[in-house]
Protein backbone atom coordinates (compact mmCIF):
# COMPACT_ATOMS: atom_id res chain seq x y z
CA UNK A 1 0.00 0.00 0.00
CA UNK A 2 2.85 2.38 0.83
CA UNK A 3 4.41 1.77 -2.58
CA UNK A 4 1.02 2.46 -4.18
CA UNK A 5 0.72 5.88 -2.53
CA UNK A 6 4.34 6.63 -3.44
CA UNK A 7 3.44 5.80 -7.04
CA UNK A 8 0.42 8.12 -6.94
CA UNK A 9 2.49 10.97 -5.48
CA UNK A 10 4.55 11.09 -8.66
CA UNK A 11 1.41 12.15 -10.56
CA UNK A 12 -0.14 14.53 -8.02
CA UNK A 13 0.61 18.24 -7.92
CA UNK A 14 2.92 19.47 -5.19
CA UNK A 15 3.34 23.17 -4.56
CA UNK A 16 6.54 24.84 -3.42
CA UNK A 17 7.19 28.49 -2.58
CA UNK A 18 10.59 30.15 -3.06
CA UNK A 19 11.70 33.40 -1.39
CA UNK A 20 14.48 35.60 -2.76
CA UNK A 21 16.86 37.38 -0.42
CA UNK A 22 16.61 41.13 -0.08
CA UNK A 23 16.84 42.28 3.53
CA UNK A 24 13.94 44.45 4.69
CA UNK A 25 12.58 44.47 1.15
CA UNK A 26 11.36 40.89 1.69
CA UNK A 27 8.60 42.39 3.85
CA UNK A 28 6.77 43.00 0.55
CA UNK A 29 6.44 39.24 0.07
CA UNK A 30 4.71 38.92 3.44
CA UNK A 31 2.31 41.75 2.59
CA UNK A 32 1.43 39.88 -0.60
CA UNK A 33 0.98 36.59 1.27
CA UNK A 34 -1.20 38.27 3.91
CA UNK A 35 -3.58 39.16 1.10
CA UNK A 36 -3.36 35.64 -0.35
CA UNK A 37 -4.33 34.13 3.02
CA UNK A 38 -7.17 36.62 3.49
CA UNK A 39 -8.62 36.15 -0.01
CA UNK A 40 -8.20 32.36 -0.20
CA UNK A 41 -9.24 31.62 3.39
CA UNK A 42 -6.22 29.30 3.68
CA UNK A 43 -2.93 29.48 5.54
CA UNK A 44 0.22 29.65 3.44
CA UNK A 45 1.61 26.76 5.49
CA UNK A 46 -1.35 24.62 4.37
CA UNK A 47 -1.26 25.66 0.71
CA UNK A 48 2.37 24.73 0.03
CA UNK A 49 4.17 21.42 0.46
CA UNK A 50 7.72 22.80 0.74
CA UNK A 51 9.33 26.12 1.66
CA UNK A 52 12.61 27.37 0.16
CA UNK A 53 14.55 30.58 0.64
CA UNK A 54 17.88 32.30 0.82
CA UNK A 55 19.17 35.09 3.05
CA UNK A 56 16.21 37.04 4.51
CA UNK A 57 13.98 34.80 2.42
CA UNK A 58 15.33 31.78 4.30
CA UNK A 59 13.94 33.24 7.51
CA UNK A 60 10.47 33.71 6.03
CA UNK A 61 10.48 30.22 4.50
CA UNK A 62 11.60 28.66 7.80
CA UNK A 63 8.84 30.34 9.80
CA UNK A 64 6.18 28.94 7.48
CA UNK A 65 7.71 25.46 7.37
CA UNK A 66 8.64 25.13 11.03
CA UNK A 67 5.71 26.55 12.93
CA UNK A 68 2.98 26.97 10.34
CA UNK A 69 2.93 30.68 11.18
CA UNK A 70 0.58 33.00 9.32
CA UNK A 71 2.05 35.70 7.09
CA UNK A 72 0.79 38.24 9.60
CA UNK A 73 2.69 36.64 12.46
CA UNK A 74 5.93 36.45 10.47
CA UNK A 75 5.58 40.08 9.41
CA UNK A 76 5.58 41.05 13.10
CA UNK A 77 9.15 39.79 13.31
CA UNK A 78 9.99 42.49 10.77
CA UNK A 79 8.58 45.27 12.97
CA UNK A 80 10.73 48.26 13.89
CA UNK A 81 11.43 46.84 17.36
CA UNK A 82 12.83 43.60 15.97
CA UNK A 83 14.73 45.37 13.19
CA UNK A 84 16.41 47.60 15.76
CA UNK A 85 17.45 44.44 17.60
CA UNK A 86 18.76 42.72 14.46
CA UNK A 87 20.57 45.72 13.00
CA UNK A 88 22.48 46.76 16.08
CA UNK A 89 26.11 47.77 16.25
CA UNK A 90 28.29 48.76 19.20
CA UNK A 91 30.87 50.52 17.05
CA UNK A 92 30.72 53.70 15.01
CA UNK A 93 29.42 53.47 11.48
CA UNK A 94 28.89 56.30 9.05
CA UNK A 95 25.90 55.32 6.92
CA UNK A 96 27.07 57.59 4.14
CA UNK A 97 30.42 55.83 3.85
CA UNK A 98 31.20 52.93 1.54
CA UNK A 99 34.63 52.32 3.04
CA UNK A 100 34.23 49.94 5.99
CA UNK A 101 36.77 48.18 8.12
CA UNK A 102 34.23 45.91 9.80
CA UNK A 103 30.78 44.43 9.11
CA UNK A 104 28.04 46.97 9.52
CA UNK A 105 26.17 44.99 12.18
CA UNK A 106 26.99 42.41 14.83
CA UNK A 107 25.32 38.99 14.91
CA UNK A 108 24.03 38.93 18.49
CA UNK A 109 20.64 40.53 17.86
CA UNK A 110 19.94 38.35 14.84
CA UNK A 111 20.91 35.16 16.71
CA UNK A 112 18.80 36.15 19.70
CA UNK A 113 15.73 36.43 17.47
CA UNK A 114 16.41 33.04 15.87
CA UNK A 115 16.76 31.45 19.32
CA UNK A 116 13.50 33.08 20.42
CA UNK A 117 11.61 31.55 17.51
CA UNK A 118 13.35 28.25 16.80
CA UNK A 119 15.10 27.57 20.13
CA UNK A 120 17.58 24.71 19.56
CA UNK A 121 15.25 22.77 17.24
CA UNK A 122 16.72 20.95 14.27
CA UNK A 123 15.59 20.89 10.66
CA UNK A 124 14.17 17.40 11.10
CA UNK A 125 11.61 18.95 13.47
CA UNK A 126 10.14 21.08 10.71
CA UNK A 127 6.40 20.60 10.15
CA UNK A 128 6.86 20.85 6.36
CA UNK A 129 9.99 20.28 4.22
CA UNK A 130 12.33 23.28 4.30
CA UNK A 131 15.47 24.21 2.39
CA UNK A 132 17.93 27.07 2.40
CA UNK A 133 21.55 27.43 1.35
CA UNK A 134 24.77 29.30 2.13
CA UNK A 135 28.30 29.59 0.78
CA UNK A 136 31.12 27.73 2.55
CA UNK A 137 34.02 30.19 2.25
CA UNK A 138 36.81 27.83 3.36
CA UNK A 139 35.80 25.05 0.99
CA UNK A 140 34.69 27.51 -1.72
CA UNK A 141 31.47 25.57 -2.21
CA UNK A 142 27.72 25.93 -1.79
CA UNK A 143 26.10 24.30 1.24
CA UNK A 144 22.50 23.05 1.15
CA UNK A 145 20.52 22.68 4.37
CA UNK A 146 17.22 20.85 4.32
CA UNK A 147 14.98 18.91 6.66
CA UNK A 148 15.73 15.52 5.05
CA UNK A 149 19.39 15.46 4.02
CA UNK A 150 20.79 17.57 6.88
CA UNK A 151 18.26 16.79 9.63
CA UNK A 152 20.62 17.51 12.53
CA UNK A 153 21.47 21.06 11.49
CA UNK A 154 19.62 23.54 13.71
CA UNK A 155 17.29 26.15 12.27
CA UNK A 156 19.44 28.77 13.97
CA UNK A 157 22.58 27.58 12.17
CA UNK A 158 20.92 27.19 8.79
CA UNK A 159 19.24 30.60 8.77
CA UNK A 160 22.16 32.47 10.35
CA UNK A 161 24.49 31.00 7.72
CA UNK A 162 22.15 31.74 4.83
CA UNK A 163 21.67 35.37 5.93
CA UNK A 164 25.27 36.29 6.82
CA UNK A 165 25.41 38.98 4.14
CA UNK A 166 28.98 40.19 3.49
CA UNK A 167 29.59 43.77 4.64
CA UNK A 168 26.34 43.70 6.63
CA UNK A 169 27.01 40.79 9.02
CA UNK A 170 30.11 38.80 10.02
CA UNK A 171 30.79 35.39 8.49
CA UNK A 172 28.96 32.74 10.49
CA UNK A 173 30.59 29.69 12.09
CA UNK A 174 28.36 26.61 12.17
CA UNK A 175 28.33 24.04 14.97
CA UNK A 176 30.55 21.85 12.79
CA UNK A 177 33.10 24.74 12.70
CA UNK A 178 32.57 25.52 9.00
CA UNK A 179 32.40 29.19 8.03
CA UNK A 180 29.46 30.43 5.94
CA UNK A 181 28.25 33.55 4.23
CA UNK A 182 24.96 34.55 2.64
CA UNK A 183 23.37 32.10 0.21
CA UNK A 184 22.61 34.90 -2.23
CA UNK A 185 26.26 34.70 -3.25
CA UNK A 186 25.22 31.48 -5.04
CA UNK A 187 21.98 32.90 -6.41
CA UNK A 188 19.46 35.32 -4.99
CA UNK A 189 16.60 33.51 -6.74
CA UNK A 190 16.26 30.01 -5.23
CA UNK A 191 13.75 28.69 -7.76
CA UNK A 192 16.01 26.34 -9.70
CA UNK A 193 17.89 25.14 -6.61
CA UNK A 194 14.59 24.59 -4.83
CA UNK A 195 13.06 22.67 -7.71
CA UNK A 196 16.09 20.40 -8.07
CA UNK A 197 15.91 19.33 -4.43
CA UNK A 198 12.13 19.35 -4.09
CA UNK A 199 11.83 16.64 -6.75
CA UNK A 200 13.77 14.34 -4.45
CA UNK A 201 12.28 15.46 -1.16
CA UNK A 202 8.68 15.35 -2.40
CA UNK A 203 9.25 12.28 -4.58
CA UNK A 204 7.60 13.75 -7.67
CA UNK A 205 8.38 15.75 -10.79
CA UNK A 206 4.88 17.23 -10.83
CA UNK A 207 5.63 20.49 -9.02
CA UNK A 208 4.13 23.97 -9.15
CA UNK A 209 6.34 26.86 -8.06
CA UNK A 210 5.41 30.25 -6.64
CA UNK A 211 8.53 32.43 -6.64
CA UNK A 212 8.59 35.77 -4.80
CA UNK A 213 11.27 38.42 -5.35
CA UNK A 214 12.23 41.52 -3.38
CA UNK A 215 12.14 44.18 -6.07
CA UNK A 216 14.58 45.02 -8.85
CA UNK A 217 16.78 48.10 -9.05
CA UNK A 218 16.13 49.48 -12.53
CA UNK A 219 17.89 52.83 -12.06
CA UNK A 220 19.80 53.66 -15.22
CA UNK A 221 23.60 53.52 -14.97
CA UNK A 222 25.64 56.00 -16.98
CA UNK A 223 27.74 53.84 -19.27
CA UNK A 224 30.23 56.54 -20.21
CA UNK A 225 30.84 57.57 -16.61
CA UNK A 226 31.28 53.93 -15.60
CA UNK A 227 34.52 53.74 -17.59
CA UNK A 228 36.18 55.83 -14.88
CA UNK A 229 34.95 53.95 -11.83
CA UNK A 230 37.12 51.98 -9.46
CA UNK A 231 35.89 49.96 -6.49
CA UNK A 232 34.15 52.82 -4.66
CA UNK A 233 32.50 54.08 -7.85
CA UNK A 234 31.01 50.68 -8.61
CA UNK A 235 29.87 50.26 -5.00
CA UNK A 236 28.11 53.61 -5.18
CA UNK A 237 26.35 52.49 -8.33
CA UNK A 238 25.07 49.17 -6.98
CA UNK A 239 27.60 46.65 -8.28
CA UNK A 240 26.44 44.30 -5.51
CA UNK A 241 22.87 44.60 -6.73
CA UNK A 242 24.00 43.72 -10.24
CA UNK A 243 25.95 40.70 -9.02
CA UNK A 244 22.93 39.47 -7.05
CA UNK A 245 20.44 40.06 -9.86
CA UNK A 246 19.20 36.54 -10.59
CA UNK A 247 16.37 37.39 -12.98
CA UNK A 248 18.01 35.15 -15.57
CA UNK A 249 16.77 32.30 -13.36
CA UNK A 250 13.27 33.69 -13.73
CA UNK A 251 13.55 33.61 -17.53
CA UNK A 252 14.87 30.05 -17.46
CA UNK A 253 12.14 28.97 -15.04
CA UNK A 254 9.44 30.50 -17.23
CA UNK A 255 10.79 28.54 -20.16
CA UNK A 256 11.05 25.24 -18.28
CA UNK A 257 7.94 25.24 -16.08
CA UNK A 258 5.48 27.28 -18.17
CA UNK A 259 2.06 27.28 -16.42
CA UNK A 260 3.46 25.52 -13.36
CA UNK A 261 5.45 28.62 -12.45
CA UNK A 262 4.42 32.07 -11.20
CA UNK A 263 6.89 34.84 -10.37
CA UNK A 264 5.92 37.78 -8.14
CA UNK A 265 8.27 40.75 -8.51
CA UNK A 266 8.59 44.27 -9.89
CA UNK A 267 11.01 47.20 -10.17
CA UNK A 268 11.71 48.84 -6.81
CA UNK A 269 10.17 52.15 -7.78
CA UNK A 270 10.59 54.49 -4.82
CA UNK A 271 11.81 51.75 -2.44
CA UNK A 272 15.42 52.24 -1.33
CA UNK A 273 17.74 49.71 -3.00
CA UNK A 274 19.73 49.24 0.23
CA UNK A 275 18.83 46.11 2.16
CA UNK A 276 18.78 47.70 5.62
CA UNK A 277 16.82 50.95 5.27
CA UNK A 278 14.31 50.50 8.08
CA UNK A 279 13.16 54.10 8.18
CA UNK A 280 9.41 54.50 8.61
CA UNK A 281 9.21 56.09 5.17
CA UNK A 282 10.97 53.22 3.42
CA UNK A 283 9.06 50.51 5.30
CA UNK A 284 5.83 52.14 4.15
CA UNK A 285 7.08 52.13 0.56
CA UNK A 286 7.92 48.42 0.87
CA UNK A 287 4.42 47.75 2.21
CA UNK A 288 2.93 49.61 -0.75
CA UNK A 289 5.09 47.57 -3.14
CA UNK A 290 3.60 44.39 -1.66
CA UNK A 291 0.10 45.79 -2.12
CA UNK A 292 0.90 46.70 -5.73
CA UNK A 293 2.05 43.12 -6.25
CA UNK A 294 -1.35 41.95 -5.06
CA UNK A 295 -3.08 44.28 -7.50
CA UNK A 296 -0.90 42.98 -10.34
CA UNK A 297 -0.65 39.27 -9.46
CA UNK A 298 -3.39 38.53 -6.91
CA UNK A 299 -5.90 36.97 -9.32
CA UNK A 300 -3.17 34.86 -10.90
CA UNK A 301 -1.99 33.70 -7.49
CA UNK A 302 -5.48 32.66 -6.44
CA UNK A 303 -5.92 30.62 -9.61
CA UNK A 304 -2.41 29.22 -9.25
CA UNK A 305 -2.97 27.72 -5.81
CA UNK A 306 -6.31 26.16 -6.80
CA UNK A 307 -4.99 24.16 -9.77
Amino acid sequence: MRNFFSFLSKFSHKKIICFDGGGVRTIASLVFLQKLEAESGKKISDIFDMFIGTSAGAFNAACFAYGGFTADKIKRYWSKNYLDQIMKSSFFWDKASLVQARPRYESEGRLKLLEEIFKSDKLQQSTKPFLCYAYDIENRSHAIFDSINTPDVTFKDAIAASSAAPMYFPSYQMEDKSWMIDGSIITNNPTLVGYTYSKKLLDTNNIRILSIGSGQNKTKIDGENSTNWGGVGWLRNDIMGMLLDSEIHNQISNSIFDDNYLRINSPLGKVNRFLDDDSDENLEKIHLMGMEWWSDFGDQALKFIET
